[in-house]
C-alpha cells in the first residue's frame, strides 16, 4: 500500500484565531504564479555529496533544504526532517552520499503554475517542500512557510496535524477545525471551486491517516487494494456539511476465506472513524463496509457492465455515485484501468446514456411556473431552497452524462464542463453558463453555511431567500433558468 509520511510541524492556530485573520488574504493564490513566491536561487547538490557535507551547507545557507540536481536534471530533495530522521535517529554514517536518505522524483510545480496548485500538493500529501520547474530546468523551491501569509494555507498544517495523530479521538479533534476552515475560506472570498479542493484536501487526509492506523492495528494487507472516494470527495466538491460514499477495490488475488476478514475489519474501522470525525454514515449504506462495495477487481467490472446493460432505476442509482471515483490510497493501478474500461463502455452507448438523463431530470430547479423561485411548501425545510439537491446536484448530473457520452476521464464538475466543451459535446457559451452558474449556487451555499457555523448551528443546504439580496435572488433564478434550459437540451438530444 502506499502511505504518507506522517511527521510534521506543530501546527499553527485554526483558522479563525490568532495569528489568522480571516479574510485578510495578502494574495490570490489562484491568481499569483509560483514564481512571485521564490525568495532565492536553488539550493543543489550532486548526488554523490555526503550527507555531512550537505548538513554544513544547509546550515551555513540557513535553509530547510537542498535539491539533489546531475547535469541539470532534478534527481530527488533532503529536508532537515530527513536529516533528523534518516540519519541521527538511524544512527547512519554521514559519510555515505545524500542519495541513501532522499526522496527520490519528488512532487513538483511548474514557475507559472498557480500557487493555489503548490498548497493544494502540500496538504494532499503532506509535504513542505516543493520543487519548482522552469520545464525541465531547476527554477527554485518554495515551502509551507513561503505561502504562510495567506489563511488557506492553513489547511497545509491542518493536514499535518492529521498526520501526527494516533487515535480516532485525536482525528476528532483536528476535523473539528474544517468548519472554522471553511468559515475563514468564505470570509476571505475564496471561489466554491478552490473551497471544495481545499475542504476535500482535508477529507483525503483523515481518510488516509485512518488507513495507516486501521494497518498498524491489524497487520498489513494480505493483498494489494486502493481505497476509492465517490461522490462529492472523488470530484473534489465537499463542504463541512458532507456525509461519506467510498468504496475498495481489491487485486484479483482476493480470497474471501483467507483475506475477507480483514477486509472487513479494515473498512469498518475507516468507515466509523469517519463517521467520527463527522462524515456521516452513507444512508444508502454506499462505503466500502458494506460487503457489496468491498469486491475484487474483476466483480467491480462486472458491475459496472451490468450497470451500463441494464440501466434500472437502481443501477442508474449506483452509476451517480460509483461512476464519480478517484483513488485516496493503495494501488491506483487498480482503479484506473477500470475507469479506463468503464469510459470505453458508456462513449457512445446511447441507451444508457438516455436512461441516465431521465434519471438526471428528476432532480429540477425550483423554479414556478413564471420562472419565480419555488420554496418548500410544507415539512420541516418549509419556505426554504435545497442548494444542494436542486440546484448544485442537477450541474453535476449533467456534467456527468457530458463525461460518460464522450468518454473523459475527468472528475470533477467544472473540469468535466471544460472538457464537454473542448470535445464539442456542449457549445463553449453553454458550458460558461452552467460553470459560471455552478459556481454562484456553490458559493452560495459554502456562504450560508459559513453564516450558519458562525452562529453556532450545524450547516445545511437549506436556504431562505429572504437572507440574501435581491439582487443575488435574481442571480439565483437566473443560474437555476440555465439548468433548465440545458436540461431541456439534453432531453432532446437523447429523448427515446
Amino acid at each position: 500500500m502506499t502511505t504518507l509520511p506522517t511527521e510534521n510541524p506543530n501546527p499553527p492556530p485554526a483558522p479563525g484565531e490568532a495569528g489568522d485573520p480571516p479574510g485578510d488574504a495578502a494574495l490570490n493564490l489562484m491568481t499569483t504564479p509560483v514564481s512571485s513566491l521564490i525568495k532565492r536561487a536553488p539550493i543543489t547538490l550532486p548526488p554523490h555529496t555526503s550527507i555531512r557535507a550537505a548538513a554544513q551547507l544547509m546550515s551555513e545557507q540557513r535553509v530547510s533544504s537542498i535539491l539533489i540536481v546531475e547535469q541539470g536534471h532534478l534527481f530527488g530533495l533532503i529536508t532537515d526532517r530527513d536529516l533528523r530522521n534518516r540519519v541521527i535517529a538511524a544512527g547512519l554514517d554521514t559519510q555515505r552520499p545524500i542519495m541513501d536518505i532522499a526522496t527520490l522524483a519528488p512532487f513538483s510545480v511548474g514557475l507559472n503554475d498557480p500557487a493555489f496548485n503548490a498548497l493544494l500538493l502540500m496538504a494532499r500529501h503532506n509535504i513542505h517542500h516543493v520543487p519548482v520547474l522552469d520545464g525541465q530546468c531547476i527554477a527554485g523551491m518554495i515551502t509551507a512557510t513561503d505561502l504562510t501569509e495567506q489563511h488557506s494555507t492553513s489547511a497545509v498544517y491542518l493536514a499535518g496535524d492529521i498526520y501526527k495523530q494516533t487515535s480516532i479521538e485525536g482525528l476528532q479533534r483536528a476535523s473539528a477545525r474544517i468548519r472554522a476552515l471553511q468559515q475563514s475560506l468564505a470570509a476571505a472570498g475564496a471561489s466554491a471551486y478552490n473551497t471544495g479542493h481545499i475542504v476535500t484536501a482535508i477529507t483525503d487526509a483523515i481518510t488516509t491517516r485512518l488507513l495507516q492506523l486501521g494497518e498498524a492495528q491489524l497487520g498489513p494487507a494480505p493483498v494489494d487494494y486502493v481505497w476509492v472516494a465517490a461522490g462529492s470527495q472523488a470530484r473534489n466538491e465537499q463542504t463541512a456539511k458532507s456525509d461519506q460514499d467510498n468504496c475498495m477495490v481489491l487485486d484479483d488475488a482476493f480470497d474471501e476465506a483467507l483475506h475477507g476478514d480483514y477486509f472487513r475489519q479494515l473498512s469498518r474501522f475507516v468507515c466509523d472513524g469517519l463517521d467520527a470525525c463527522g462524515y456521516v454514515h452513507c444512508p444508502g449504506e454506499m462505503m466500502a463496509m458494506t460487503d457489496a462495495w468491498r469486491q475484487p477487481r474483476h466483480r467491480w467490472a462486472e458491475y459496472f457492465r451490468r450497470w451500463t446493460r441494464e440501466p434500472e432505476p437502481q443501477a442508474l442509482m449506483h452509476t451517480c455515485v460509483f461512476f464519480d471515483m478517484r483513488a485516496i490510497a493503495g494501488q491506483t493501478r487498480l482503479l484506473d484501468g477500470l475507469r479506463s474500461d468503464v469510459l470505453r463502455s458508456t462513449r457512445g452507448n446511447t441507451i444508457f446514456l438516455s436512461h441516465m438523463v431521465g434519471n438526471a431530470l428528476t432532480r429540477q430547479p425550483p423554479l414556478g411556473l413564471f420562472k419565480g423561485l419555488s420554496t418548500a411548501r410544507s415539512g420541516e425545510h418549509k419556505g426554504t431552497i435545497d442548494l444542494k439537491h436542486t440546484g448544485v446536484v442537477p450541474i453535476v448530473d449533467l456534467a456527468r452524462v457530458y463525461a460518460l457520452a464522450g468518454g473523459h476521464a475527468e472528475v470533477n464538475t467544472h473540469d468535466r464542463l471544460l472538457c464537454a466543451a473542448d470535445g464539442g459535446d456542449i457549445s463553449a457559451q453553454s458550458a460558461r453558463d452552467l460553470r459560471d452558474a455552478l459556481e454562484f449556487l456553490a458559493e452560495l451555499r459554502i456562504q450560508h453555511q459559513a453564516r450558519q457555523i458562525a452562529a453556532g448551528r450545524d450547516p445545511d443546504n437549506f436556504l431562505d431567500p429572504e437572507e440574501i439580496s435581491n439582487f443575488e435572488r435574481t442571480q439565483l433564478k437566473d443560474a437555476f433558468a440555465v439548468v433548465q434550459t440545458m436540461q431541456s437540451v439534453l432531453e432532446l438530444r437523447y429523448r427515446f
